[in-house]
């Protein structure tokens, strides 16, 4: 027998069957809730997912899979898992005007550009996140090198980064040697 429980146990049961399971559509959590006797559509699971802040991550294999943020999606992230987030996930830092662009692994930008926008990090207006990039969008009065400056202590990176006017050897050999 199916039911329908209160949204919140609904979401409580998603959570349990996200750290349990890889799942990887919302067709399969459907039948993972079915097989635990909650009745419910892939719109509603759908909507479940995103308050609940669930994310696609890329798992060892390549397969993508949804998985919960370590903190809820409306508590702002205290600088300690800012400082770990950065310091473990961020590989490389460069910045131009007033953006900062941060390189991570493939599949782990997201991860950085969340961390930073539930921060409240002074001077972040925002992030915009792809597979292995974030770009960070610098306050009015604030330059894309101050804000690398201050991400990069808080993420303990020394060396952090370039200005993108700034050619690497590699790039100035490409342009032949201008």
């Amino acid at each position: 027998m199916t039911t329908r429980p209160a949204k919140t146990q609904r979401q409580h049961r998603i959570k349990n069957l996200l750290e349990t399971h890889a799942v990887s559509s919302q067709g399969q959590l459907v039948e993972l809730l079915a097989a635990d006797g909650i009745d419910a559509t892939q719109t509603t699971v759908s909507r479940d997912l995103e308050e609940l802040g669930a994310l696609k991550v890329r798992v060892p294999g390549g397969e993508t899979v949804y998985a919960l943020p370590e903190l809820p999606v409306h508590r702002i992230a205290p600088e300690d898992h800012l400082r770990r987030v950065l310091g473990e996930w961020v590989a490389e830092m460069a910045y131009s005007a007033n953006l900062v662009v941060l390189r991570t692994p493939p599949g782990s930008a997201h991860v950085v550009g969340s961390a930073l926008d539930r921060s409240g990090f002074p001077g972040v207006i925002g992030t915009v996140a792809g597979d292995d990039t974030v770009l960070v969008v610098a306050a009015d009065g604030l330059s894309g090198a101050a804000l690398a400056g201050r991400l990069a202590e808080v993420a303990g990176i020394e060396g952090y980064g370039r200005s993108s006017s700034e050619e690497s050897p590699s790039m100035a050999s490409e342009n032949g040697g201008r």
